[in-house]
């Protein structure tokens, strides 16, 4: 049985980004936000795209105005009234200022501003009342950014910050990857749908809502397959079909209670090769991870290979494993370019956190910043894997590692951030 770091290792090296040549697709700029950029982005403009004023106030120069002081203040004739958008037509000569405001073209001769605050005006002269420090709230031409350059590099996910860089350059269309495809299936006789009467025995297949919000959050494309029964012949016809279909295929639950080797047979004979069989963790150890060789339809060559998770059928443990190796195969294979892995952060527990020490143990609860400082709170009542209901709005699961037994009250503990 496997370690989850050594787990986690295993899958991460397993995983080949999609193809910046193959795998990417050109999108519009508003509908560019969460993909992943593909291709290097650079712009034939400068930022700023000329020198500007960052103040409203007054456009000098410098050496006119460097003594200036509230008892000798510096005198100068207002030539000319410069707003944002507009060209100035004046070359500031001694003597002389231009009105200026926030983000307008600073005049040619002119290569200080002093701010409005420091002046007084009469009429068309502008009292200087103190010194400002030279070329002062002038931002220069290509300061920011010089054209021709690399504005934004490949492999990184495309936020509101991203897609305001990519507005102002100019860049109505993006190079982006594809979103990858997941194939979600669920197996067991007594699964039913949401919309389907319940008889006795027979459970709703939450896990497939789940595993399909999860991820859609991912940024990912999920391909619902459904509910196949406990017949090895409709197993592997599902399963041949999600490889053929997807770049990820998740499943939750075994065709049989305990009978993973009959699973293991269906998985071999289309060829997988099994990576992972059991993990060292609490919920979620039932846990196969499993290579396709996918075939060109026409060459019959490989062209990449599917992963394959077989997820545990218990809710918490199909929630739990999804978080800690399903999410961050999704993320790595889409293109960004790091920071696929987990993500941990120090806490203090507000409550009592137990284990038997056997097994790396997540425990699910929310996490508070509080005066600084993040505080984790276990969710109330049972943390059985079956357990789903005391999962609802939690967001972040405490780590207790092997042979850990006890975290009590105000000590710090592992945690997982799971909101985002």
């Amino acid at each position: 049985m496997l370690s989850v770091s050594d787990a986690e290792a295993i899958i991460l090296n397993l995983v080949q980004p999609l193809d910046h040549q193959r795998d990417t697709e050109v999108v519009d700029l508003l509908t560019a936000d969460s993909r992943i950029l593909a291709v290097p982005v650079t712009s034939p403009l400068d930022f700023p795209h000329w020198d500007n004023s960052a103040m409203d106030g007054y456009a000098v120069r410098y050496e006119d105005v460097q003594y200036s002081s509230s008892e000798k203040p510096a005198v100068l004739e207002i030539v000319e009234n410069i707003p944002a958008g507009y060209q100035p037509k004046s070359t500031i000569q001694p003597g002389q200022a231009a009105r200026i405001f926030t983000g307008a073209v600073i005049p040619a001769g002119a290569d200080t501003v002093v701010m409005q605050e420091k002046t007084r005006r009469e009429e068309n002269r502008v009292f200087i009342l103190a010194a400002p420090k030279p070329q002062e709230f002038i931002r220069h031409k290509a300061s920011f950014y010089q054209a021709g350059t690399q504005l934004l590099p490949a492999g990184i996910k495309l936020n509101a910050p991203e897609i305001a860089v990519l507005a102002a350059a100019q860049c109505p269309q993006l190079s982006v990857y594809r979103r990858p495809r997941v194939a979600i299936f669920s197996t067991g006789d007594e699964l039913m749908t949401v919309d389907q009467p319940l008889q006795p025995g027979q459970i709703v297949d939450s896990n497939q809502y789940a595993l399909a919000a999860l991820v859609r959050q991912s940024g990912a494309e999920p391909l619902i397959l459904g509910i196949v029964k406990d017949d090895p012949v409709a197993l592997e016809k599902v399963i041949a079909h999600a490889v053929a279909i997807a770049d990820i295929v998740v499943s939750s639950g075994g065709v049989s209670v305990g009978d993973y080797d009959y699973v293991d047979k269906i998985l071999e004979s289309l060829e997988a090769k099994i990576h992972i069989r059991a993990v060292e963790m609490r919920p979620g150890k039932p846990l196969t991870v499993a290579t396709f060789p996918s075939r060109d339809a026409i060459n019959r060559v490989s062209t990449h290979s599917a992963l394959y998770f077989g997820l545990p059928g218990n809710p918490a443990s199909v929630l739990v494993t999804f978080w800690r190796f399903v999410l961050p195969a999704i993320k790595k294979l889409s293109g960004i370019t790091e920071g696929w892995e987990a993500v941990f952060l120090k806490a203090r527990s507000h409550d009592e956190l137990r284990s038997d020490g056997k097994r790396e143990t997540y425990l699910w609860g929310k996490l508070h910043l509080i005066n600084g400082v993040y505080e984790f709170h276990k969710a109330g009542g049972s943390h059985s894997s079956g357990n789903l209901i005391n999962l609802a709005q939690t967001n972040a699961l405490a780590v207790l590692p092997v042979d850990k037994t006890l975290i009590s009250p105000q000590q710090e503990v592992q945690v997982l951030k799971i909101d985002s």
